[in-house]
C-alpha cells in the first residue's frame, strides 16, 4: 500500500534505466490498482511490464471493494501477484483461494506469480520445507500446465525485516519447490522460474541471484526507490 501519482517519477526512472541498458532480467512493476492505468500510460513503449498485486477469482459480482482479474487486465496489467504472504497471513487466504485466484488470472489473460513461504515458527519447528511444498501443491491448479507462470519463495519472517535465510537455505528450498513442480507438471515443471523474495537489497542481490534455482527476485521495499531497484536488476 504505497504510491501516489507523484511516485510515478520512480517508474519513469526505472524504465529509462531498463531501456537505455537492457538488463538480463525481465522487469515488471506492481503498483497499487489506483496507479495501474497511469503507469501503463507513462511506460508506453518501454519493455517494463506492469502488474497488479492481487485479484478476486470471480469475473464480477456483489463484492464491493474487490477487483476482478478482468478489471486489472482492462487497466493494462499483464501480470498479477497471488498468495503473497501478507495476504495469506494477514488476510487468512488459504491454498484453495489462491488456486481459485490463479484460475481467475488465467481466465483474464494475466500471468500469475504465485507466492509461497513459511513463518518463523514453521522454520523453528523444522516444518519449513513441508509447509512450502504443501502450499505449492495446493495453490497451483492443473490449468497452469500449458500456461506461463512464476513461483516466488518468500519466507514470511524475512519480509521487511532486513533478515534473510542463508544462501544454502534458499537453494535448498528452491530445490524442494522445483521437485514439487516437476512432480506436478512433469518436464514443464522444470522450466517454471522460481523467484526469491524477502529483504532483497542492492547489497545482497548479486549473491541471491547467483544461487542455484533462483531465476529472479520479487522485490518489496527496495523497489520503492528507483536507485535501489535499478541496482538490483543490474545485478542479474
Amino acid at each position: 500500500m504505497h504510491g501516489l501519482e507523484a511516485n510515478l517519477d520512480e517508474a519513469r526512472a526505472i524504465a529509462a534505466a531498463v531501456d537505455s541498458h537492457p538488463p538480463a532480467a525481465r522487469v515488471a512493476l506492481f503498483p497499487p490498482a489506483t496507479l495501474i492505468s497511469r503507469m501503463v500510460e507513462i511506460l508506453a513503449g518501454s519493455t517494463v511490464a506492469v502488474g497488479a498485486q492481487d485479484c478476486r477469482p470471480e469475473p464480477c459480482g456483489a463484492l464491493t471493494g474487490d477487483l476482478a482479474a478482468e478489471m486489472l487486465a482492462d487497466a493494462g496489467a499483464s501480470l498479477v501477484i497471488l498468495g503473497h504472504s501478507e495476504r495469506r497471513h494477514g488476510r487468512g487466504e488459504n491454498d484453495a483461494l489462491v488456486a481459485a485466484k490463479v484460475g481467475g488470472a488465467l481466465r483474464a489473460g494475466l500471468q500469475p506469480i504465485v507466492c509461497v513461504g513459511e513463518s518463523e515458527q514453521d522454520r523453528d519447528e523444522g516444518r519449513a520445507e513441508a509447509v512450502v511444498t504443501a502450499q505449492v501443491a495446493g495453490s497451483l491448479p492443473g490449468a497452469l500446465m500449458e500456461r506461463a507462470f512464476f513461483v516466488a519463495y518468500e519466507p514470511v519472517w524475512a519480509i521487511g525485516s532486513g533478515r534473510m535465510p542463508q544462501i544454502g537455505e534458499i537453494e535448498q528450498m528452491h530445490r524442494a519447490i522445483r521437485s514439487c513442480l516437476v512432480g506436478r507438471f512433469g518436464g514443464r515443471g522444470g522450466e517454471v522460474p522460481i523467484l526469491y523474495g524477502g529483504s532483497v537489497k542492492p547489497g545482497n542481490a548479486r549473491e541471491i541471484l547467483a544461487a542455484a534455482e533462483v531465476a529472479g527476485a520479487l522485490v518489496g521495499g527496495a523497489s520503492l526507490n528507483a536507485k535501489d531497484f535499478i541496482a538490483i536488476f543490474r545485478a542479474t
